[in-house]
């Protein structure tokens, strides 16, 4: 697994370094600040591999370059305690220069789920983890644009072409028709990753069959809580990025499992988990099924199997949900700009209780969760109240404050009391 990473004048920060626990890392921060970059990184010192190198499809993971032009730019990892691999940016050519070619990955097998739809997937017992233009496309981790994973993807290798993923519609509808072990694991994935625990609402396959009559392909179908029988190709956003990342689990497993036996070996006893923003695409009820689901799916392939998560989340719903699931082990992450820098901090796990709670935290910082306009009626009510004389254009008096928060909010809002006893207590005699 993943247990330290640095970055010094790499990225948007100067210096940066995360202690990893061995099972759930969580990211938050505002935009822009390298979220999606940090896991850039670790897929690069899981696998030894850039994104953007494995799939020239990809519009993302592109090697990481010194912050500051001149920069020796410089990359560590490794265990906590003990040697670690360190990489160093080569202006000529550019180029980080590894002193350990091995990935820290090891025997783990890694699937990195991207907020756009792609999908890559380290394994050790198939690929190559050495950044090497010499090693064969098939030897090397694969890299999927949304639209491979569904539809495959095939190179040409020794003037053959090679098929090294059959894609989720031909690969679910062979598992369903074969009624076997994938095909349990699918389902079984899909069920865990319904957004309801009512049987009645869970996802439940319903066959494959060909959905139009100039279309040869089988199609998988599934029941979902207002339709029976959709083909996955008519599903939402929501229900198709669930369904992919159903089958990339199921599919690299399979795919490892199948590698392993042919060498002679025993299948990896661990999966690292890098994901891009959780809540992408989600609603609210489904945001926050997924995290605590995501543990059970890796339950779902192996009793002993271990699961590290590393994943972002720009969604305070998502922290909610995983509040009964946080252990003492598990570490928070939060991206934030002090002093012109960006910084990453370790923070403390303190229980929130709900979305609203966590939207006003440290996590992610806002004063009020409301409108930008209530927030500032609100302030300027509450200065008010305080007896402050420098208040906002506009909002200068209790006449003018009270026709604003009027406007702006809710009739059941609970800043209403406040302000109806703090008004008639101050009204003129």
């Amino acid at each position: 697994m993943l247990e330290y990473l640095r970055l010094r004048d790499t990225g948007p920060a100067a210096d940066l370094q995360m202690e990893l626990a061995p099972r759930l890392n969580l990211i938050a921060g505002d935009n822009g600040l390298g979220k999606s970059f940090l896991l850039d990184v670790a897929w690069w010192a899981l696998s030894g591999h850039w994104l953007s190198e494995l799939n020239a499809g990809l519009n993302r993971g592109y090697p990481a370059r010194p912050k500051d032009r001149g920069a020796k730019g410089l990359i560590e990892f490794g265990p906590h305690a003990g040697p670690r691999t360190q990489a160093t940016y080569m202006q000529l050519p550019e180029r980080w220069l590894r002193w350990d070619d091995a990935p820290v990955g090891g025997d783990a097998l890694v699937v990195y789920a991207q907020a756009d739809g792609a999908s890559a997937v380290f394994d050790p017992s198939r690929h190559h983890g050495v950044d090497d233009p010499n090693v064969a496309e098939i030897r090397r981790p694969l890299a999927l644009t949304e639209n491979e994973i569904w539809n495959g993807r095939r190179v040409e290798w020794r003037g053959r072409p090679t098929q090294l993923c059959n894609g989720l519609l031909n690969d679910w509808s062979r598992w369903i028709a074969d009624q076997g072990a994938n095909a349990a694991v699918m389902e079984s994935a899909l069920r865990t990753l319904s957004p309801s625990n009512d049987p009645s609402s869970q996802f439940r396959v319903a066959g494959a069959s060909r959905h139009l009559p100039e279309d040869s392909r089988f199609v998988p179908t599934i029941h979902t809580n207002y339709a029976s029988h959709l083909p996955v190709l008519h599903a939402s956003a929501a229900v198709r990025r669930i369904c992919t990342f159903a089958y990339m689990l199921t599919w690299a497993w399979s795919e490892h499992c199948l590698a392993a036996s042919i060498a002679e070996r025993e299948p990896t006893s661990e999966i690292i988990l890098l994901f891009d923003e959780l809540e992408s695409h989600l609603h609210p009820r489904w945001q926050r099924c997924l995290l605590p689901a995501l543990l059970g799916v890796a339950r779902g392939l192996g009793e002993d199997l271990h699961l590290q998560l590393i994943a972002t989340t720009h969604s305070p719903l998502v922290l909610a949900s995983v509040e009964p699931h946080f252990g003492e082990e598990d570490r928070l992450f939060h991206l934030d700009v002090g002093d012109g820098q960006v910084r990453l901090d370790e923070m403390p796990w303190v229980k929130q209780g709900d979305a609203v709670n966590w939207l006003v935290s440290d996590m992610f910082g806002l004063k009020e969760a409301r409108s930008i306009e209530a927030e500032r009626a609100i302030g300027a009510a509450q200065a008010l109240m305080r007896g402050e004389a420098d208040l906002p254009a506009g909002l200068n008096s209790a006449e003018l404050i009270d026709l604003e928060l009027r406007r702006v909010l809710a009739g059941h809002d609970a800043f209403w009391p406040r302000w109806v006893v703090w008004t008639e207590q101050n009204e003129p005699k």
